[in-house]
């Protein structure tokens, strides 16, 4: 939320779910308040019951309506409680684990209406706010997508929000080359050694074409945003000589590109 208000974003906490529509209205009519945010949690119990018709009726109310849904596994979330010391509000007991299960439950409707699923499980605090204003960093009327490109290592999981994954240990490995071992794929020594090689350039055509042909497609279906993850095996050389290549070839009229080196700096 203080992501969002930084943003610009009118922020609401815990408002019951029946009255987001009589406040949309009441937004409508001032016409100084453009982009809110409102938080959907346990905290309303009953109230989420009418969930679903009040989402409806909100998206046929014309207005551009996005639902970005965060999880994280069960461990985490019972870290979390346990670091914060704070009891989790539908367990009866202070382990959080079963009042864990009951808010799947109940949130399993709100879930199937999300436009987006963010894991939160291995994010920090401020990866996630980092994540949050990327997705919203735009104005909703902006004309162009957003693509996030990632560089990332498989040796450290794959990205939990990327729409799409491309796996490119196929290409070979700088980090066997002496001189270039401990540069990263910023370097242009590092660049030349991985973009001359034509698996490479045929990679970076067959992706040219997949994303010309994707980036209308998602855009029509309402989609402002694609997170596309580039990996290899430590997220050092390959990925991001790659990134900063596709990063240079794609932006156009229709597409705003951003870059991110998740793992560049990890062992």
């Amino acid at each position: 939320m203080k992501a969002l208000e930084d943003l610009g974003f009118f922020c609401v906490d815990n408002m019951p779910v029946a009255l987001l529509p009589k406040f949309m209205e009441l937004l409508a009519q001032s016409g100084e308040i453009t982009k809110v945010a409102s938080v959907v949690d346990v905290r309303e119990r009953e109230f989420l019951k009418a969930f679903t018709p009040t989402f409806s009726k909100l998206k046929e109310s014309g207005s551009k309506i996005e639902l970005i849904y965060l999880e994280a596994s069960d461990d985490s979330l019972v870290r979390r409680f346990s670091e914060t010391r704070r009891r989790h509000p539908l367990a009866a007991s202070d382990s959080p684990i079963e009042g864990l299960l009951r808010e799947r439950e109940l949130l399993s409707e709100v879930k199937a209406h999300a436009d987006k699923v963010i894991d939160t499980t291995h994010f920090t605090v401020h990866q996630l706010r980092d994540l949050i204003k990327e997705y919203f960093s735009g104005p909703v009327t902006d004309e162009k997508m957003t693509v996030n490109l990632v560089s990332f290592g498989y040796r450290y999981g794959v990205p939990s929000d990327a729409d799409l994954v491309f796996d490119i240990r196929f290409l070979p490995n700088p980090y066997f080359v002496s001189s270039l071992q401990w540069l990263d794929g910023r370097d242009e020594k590092v660049k030349e050694y991985v973009l001359v090689k034509d698996e490479t350039k045929e990679f970076l055509r067959r992706f040219k074409d997949f994303m010309d042909y994707l980036i209308p497609l998602y855009w029509k279906e309402g989609k402002s945003y694609l997170t596309v993850a580039i990996g290899c095996t430590g997220g050092r050389h390959r990925s991001v000589a790659l990134v900063e290549a596709l990063a240079d070839g794609m932006v156009s009229d229709i597409v705003a590109v951003r870059k991110k080196h998740r793992d560049i700096q990890k062992p």
